[in-house]
């Protein structure tokens, strides 16, 4: 029977969200750590001539920019009148306009690092360490990974625990990536980045539980009768492993005594945290953190904030070239080919000088918007430290309060750090979700676990609860909450079963 070859016209909807250049530009400056952006700055200073920074004395304060008297002391030159010294300067500058016609005038890529150093810059430092996720992305960096997989394993990076964990599913995190990224990555495409990432230092990153981080370690171990032991325990035995049921285990396995106790000794050897391992925890000091905001509390219980602008300068226009281009502009002789080249060249630079400036502010907007949406909602923690204290919010929360996009919101809140009176703490820090009782009462799930692991702080050693017990005192303490959202919260803190627990 003969074959036809049919062809079909299928016609496919697909919404796209583009974003213009200037809407890149600004998402890459609030991304910028400060340090990173105090260096974007100059190497921008050192490419464009139209952009300046204004002296000390000039400078606008962001907080008192809204109407405030931005006047200086200095004379003003008399109408009509233009000094030696502003005259020289705009030739200069027409003189450098002419001399880099022809000259590669691509604006170099916002990000990038140039080795800037200020002998004066003092560094807020809580640690003498790179950050545990700062070793992952140097890891990272050095695989040859295409730009999606760089932003799925950037965003994994993000999502692990202090222990190092991915505690999430993959299919949360695609829908996470969907909504707040607009990256359309399947849960098949992150589990191969995952798979990657799992190579990583220290051995056992990366793990979604405590079966898989022990495994991950076993497979880097030299090929002998002892690892396939070890990969035997915690593959098939990892029940007993884990109920310290050594006697079953040594007679699955047919081994002796030494043959025993060999494999437990070495099974000890592996880190139940692998991320532990390369300092303390996020917001415990385990790095180098220059703060983005400076969170006061006052003895009134008051609390207010600043943005930390570190040395980073005032930005303008230069007024050579901007007067330049409107001597042209004014000028009713024509101009020849020369000065055409050099007042395109000079619009060119002006523009992204202009471009730049307003990416800069857009930035310092974001960021006081959303600190002050976060402080509104979560006041009682400034005021007094108690973690208890912070309420359920979700990044839904402080977009709405500020209008701003939930991916605007969700970018900030991965990367910039608040030095407040209590510690200094990663925005997410401050994000939690809420649980909503039989009553209709809505607590912050953080409140639910360190009731929960308090409890279990102050119970009998030799005889701990089991969750059954535990979710009914946690009921009678305000927390109705059933015997599975416990052994959920339990393990999610990294505390064993009672068995474990028992001294």
């Amino acid at each position: 029977m003969a074959q036809k070859l049919v062809q079909t016209q299928v016609q496919k909807q697909q919404l796209l969200q583009r974003l213009s250049a200037q809407q890149m530009l600004q998402v890459k400056l609030l991304e910028m750590p400060l340090t990173e952006l105090e260096q974007n700055i100059n190497a921008e200073l050192d490419d464009n001539p139209a952009l300046e920074s204004a002296s000390a004395d000039d400078a606008l304060d962001f907080e008192g920019a809204d109407g405030g008297d931005t006047t200086g002391d200095s004379s003003e030159q008399e109408d009509g009148e233009t000094s030696e010294y502003e005259r020289e300067e705009r030739e200069d500058a027409l003189d450098a306009a002419f001399d880099n016609i022809g000259r590669d005038d691509e604006m170099p890529e916002v990000g990038g690092n140039r080795n800037y150093q200020n002998a004066d810059y003092e560094e807020t430092v809580y640690g003498d360490t790179t950050s545990f996720y700062d070793t992952l992305k140097e890891q990272m960096d050095m695989q040859h990974l295409t730009e999606k997989q760089h932003d799925m394993m950037e965003y994994i990076i993000g999502s692990l625990d202090d222990d190092g964990l991915l505690r999430k599913d993959l299919d949360s995190i695609s829908d996470e990536l969907a909504v707040y990224h607009n990256i359309d990555a399947s849960a098949d495409e992150l589990e191969e980045v995952l798979h990657r990432l799992q190579e990583f230092d220290p051995a056992g990153v990366g793990a979604r539980n405590l079966q898989e981080c022990l495994l991950l370690q076993i497979a880097r171990r030299p090929d002998d009768k002892l690892r396939r032991a070890m990969e035997e325990v915690i593959t098939n035995y990892f029940d007993a492993f884990t109920k310290k049921h050594w006697d079953k285990i040594q007679a699955g396995l047919q081994l002796s005594d030494t043959q025993t106790e060999t494999l437990q000794n070495e099974l000890r050897r592996l880190n139940p945290k692998p991320g532990a391992s390369l300092g303390e925890t996020i917001g415990r000091n385990l790095q180098q953190i220059t703060p983005d905001f400076i969170v006061d509390t006052n003895e009134d219980g008051s609390v207010s904030f600043s943005l930390n602008r570190g040395n980073m300068p005032e930005l303008h226009v230069s007024p050579s070239f901007t007067e330049m281009l409107e001597n042209y502009k004014n000028d009713k002789h024509p101009a020849g080919r020369q000065t055409k080249e050099a007042l395109v060249y000079a619009r060119e630079k002006v523009e992204k000088a202009q471009s730049y400036i307003e990416a800069i502010r857009q930035r310092r907007l974001t960021l006081y918007a959303t600190m002050k949406a976060i402080i509104e909602i979560q006041h009682k923690f400034f005021a007094d430290g108690d973690e208890a204290d912070l309420k359920p919010m979700i990044l839904k929360d402080v977009a709405d309060r500020t209008g701003l996009d939930i991916s605007t919101i969700s970018r900030v809140s991965n990367v910039k750090y608040a030095q407040t009176k209590w510690g200094t703490f990663p925005l997410r820090f401050f994000f939690s979700d809420g649980y909503t009782t039989e009553d209709g009462e809505e607590m912050s799930t953080r409140k639910i676990k360190l009731a929960l692991k308090d409890l279990i702080g102050k119970e009998n050693k030799k005889k701990p609860m089991s969750d059954d017990t535990l979710a009914e005192e946690m009921k009678k303490l305000g927390y109705p909450i059933a015997r599975r959202t416990v052994a959920k919260y339990r393990e999610q803190q990294g505390i064993p079963v009672a068995r474990l627990r028992k001294e």
